[in-house]
């Protein structure tokens, strides 16, 4: 087994879709790292310094010693508690880790925590746990500043990595696959597929990916990355894909797709209702922030109330959605949408600055 089937073949496994064998489905795109081509091949927008690889060329810890079964849980969750620079040996072929709990991060270690899968290895939540957490506020984790909601560390940054079958419906917050506070945060050449949080509820989301308080509110970078696919839809009451309060997100060069906002009765949520159901891909809520999304692709997003493909509400009107070289298309809002923007219900400081984009 070996590049693009092996990939495949493993990332079935994961999602348990496949056997393992030649039946395995083949596509004739492929990338360096031998794994499914991640983001919007159309995209064109540039990205800025920071929100480029980080370099993993001298890793503080490898996973693996260059076996499939050496690549453990325990083996991933004690590096990510180690922080630094993460990589993995775990064969010449594509692997699925199964994590048996959630991987966090500690505060009190190395600053900047950078985890590459070189675009073999799937992590997965085997529809239990979350995979990855991050939390500065969170003391288990060691409270290491007076201002754990502004602190500029750790600094974490997953790149060409797959994510599957992440669940926190179990937990609080959302994020499926990946949870975040304080410090910094983005996600680079990476895939997320078939991962959960709460059915309902007016504030959870991201069934992949939620954020809180980013250091001097800078932006989450989602840069060149993939966020469901036919069949395998990330799924939350609020955005199905990416969820955040009070944080921006600049979305470059990305694929959303068959995300889903499945909660019902909105935010705040009409009586009788348990609330939610707005951004089938995209879900921004707070005050000053800003969604930049370019060179992306957004589509056969549903949400069961507002913006298939985007929900942002700006409360103080001070935040922008910004779309520029992107197409939003088949994004149904079951409930509401603001007029002339398909797929959208924003309230922010003016309209969405639309730029060379399609909107339909």
């Amino acid at each position: 087994m070996s590049g693009f089937n092996g990939y495949w073949c493993a990332l079935g496994l994961a999602v348990g879709l496949l056997g393992c064998g030649e039946s395995a489905p083949v596509d004739p795109q492929t990338n360096p790292n031998e794994g499914p081509p991640t983001g919007n091949g159309d995209g064109t927008c540039n990205v800025p310094a920071e929100a480029q690889e980080e370099d993993v060329s001298n890793s503080d810890t490898v996973v693996g010693d260059g076996t499939p079964e050496s690549c453990t849980s325990n083996a991933f969750v004690d590096a990510v508690a180690l922080g630094g620079v993460i990589t993995f040996d775990c064969g010449p072929d594509p692997v699925v880790i199964t994590l048996d709990r959630t991987a966090k991060v500690f505060n009190d270690q190395k600053p900047d925590v950078v985890i590459d899968g070189g675009g073999k290895v799937t992590l997965s939540g085997a529809g239990r746990v979350r995979i990855l957490y991050q939390n500065t506020c969170d003391s288990d984790q060691v409270w290491t500043t007076s201002h754990c909601n502004d602190q500029d560390h750790p600094r974490l940054t997953v790149q060409n990595l797959t994510f599957v079958d992440g669940n926190a419906k179990s937990e609080e917050d959302g994020g499926g696959a990946i949870f975040v506070r304080g410090g910094r945060f983005k996600v680079i050449n990476s895939l997320f597929l078939n991962n959960v949080c709460h059915d309902v509820g007016p504030d959870v989301g991201g069934g992949a990916i939620r954020v809180f308080d980013q250091h001097e509110d800078r932006p989450v970078y989602v840069v060149n990355s993939t966020f469901g696919r036919e069949g395998l839809g990330n799924v939350c009451s609020n955005g199905g894909a990416l969820s955040s309060i009070g944080v921006s997100y600049t979305v470059i060069n990305s694929a959303l797709s068959h995300n889903e906002a499945i909660g019902y009765g909105a935010n705040p949520q009409d009586p009788g209702t348990p609330g939610g159901g707005s951004g089938g891909a995209i879900y921004n809520d707070g005050n000053t922030f800003t969604l930049t999304v370019c060179g992306t692709h957004i589509a056969n997003n549903p949400a069961n109330e507002g913006g298939g493909a985007i929900f942002f509400v700006s409360n103080a009107r001070s935040g922008s959605l910004i779309i520029e070289d992107s197409v939003l298309e088949n994004n149904p809002s079951a409930g509401f949408e603001t007029q002339g923007y398909p797929g959208i219900f924003v309230l922010a400081n003016g309209d969405p600055q639309v730029t060379n984009s399609v909107l339909q």
